[in-house]
């Protein structure tokens, strides 16, 4: 027996087979369900966030290992808490016979371990212009910022003395030693304040025994380079520095023949 076809009108229904059930859906066509979708989200969610705090607690361990450290510590205190220089600013210091009134920034102290960007700030709120002077008075400190020190000076095209200033604006003699000779030696002029004494001493590395004397030749190098950039007589210098521990204190004559006052200043 035969059925016929359910259009024709006649005959039994045709049964649906198994070949009649719609195919499966596709992974790419089947859509997920909101559970599905909040659980992907939370962990997406939960990722982020570990992958946040290992970043930040990494930055954290780093930036602590970097402040406790004694330089670092030296660092921040000498910037932001206990200055280890002062100044002063003088809008017409009398230098005797230069024949007019400077501006000064008068500075004192020791040179510590973030002086030179103390320094530069103190400069940018004197708003000093080349033939300015730079006004000195340091027992020494830290070398490597006494360098960066001079070097600003020498940028702005300041001079410097040594000295310190009165309440008549007078400048009077004072001293400058060790570490605060190389922060004087970047004046575009130096000049010699009648009383006013420049000490030098050999330099003394901290380093380790085994390390000691090529960070005593390195030092030095750089000494030399420094030195010869600003036009002091070099290899005079390192002589008088060399030739004892403790401070040596330049007369007027030894300064002016290696250089390092260029224009000395008349008695008053």
């Amino acid at each position: 027996m035969t059925l016929r076809d359910d259009q024709s009108g006649h005959g039994e229904a045709r049964r649906p087979g198994p070949w009649d059930r719609p195919p499966p859906l596709q992974a790419a066509d089947r859509r997920p369900r909101p559970s599905e979708l909040m659980s992907e989200r939370k962990w997406t969610s939960r990722l982020s966030v570990i992958a946040f705090v290992l970043i930040v607690g990494t930055t954290l361990i780093q930036a602590f290992k970097d402040v406790s450290r004694p330089e670092a510590w030296a660092y921040w205190k000498d910037l932001y808490f206990s200055h280890s220089l002062t100044s002063a600013l003088a809008s017409e210091a009398d230098l005797g016979d230069l024949g007019h009134r400077r501006s000064a920034l008068v500075i004192s102290g020791e040179i510590g371990a973030a002086s030179a960007s103390w320094f530069r700030d103190r400069l940018d709120e004197a708003h000093l212009v080349p033939g300015d002077v730079v006004l000195m008075s340091s027992p020494g400190g830290d070398l490597a910022q006494a360098v960066i020190m001079g070097e600003v000076i020498r940028a702005h095209g300041l001079a410097t003395a040594v000295g310190v200033i009165d309440g008549a604006g007078k400048v009077k003699p004072s001293h400058c030693a060790s570490a605060c000779v190389f922060a004087f030696a970047g004046g575009a002029t130096r000049f010699g304040v009648p009383g006013s004494r420049l000490g030098v001493h050999r330099f003394v590395s901290n380093a380790a025994d085994h390390d000691a004397v090529s960070d005593t030749q390195r030092t030095t190098g750089q000494i030399l380079g420094y030195l010869t950039k600003m036009g002091v007589s070099s290899s005079s210098f390192v002589e008088a520095m060399s030739a004892t521990g403790d401070i040596r204190w330049l007369g007027t004559q030894d300064a002016r023949a290696m250089n390092l006052i260029t224009d000395p200043l008349r008695a008053q």
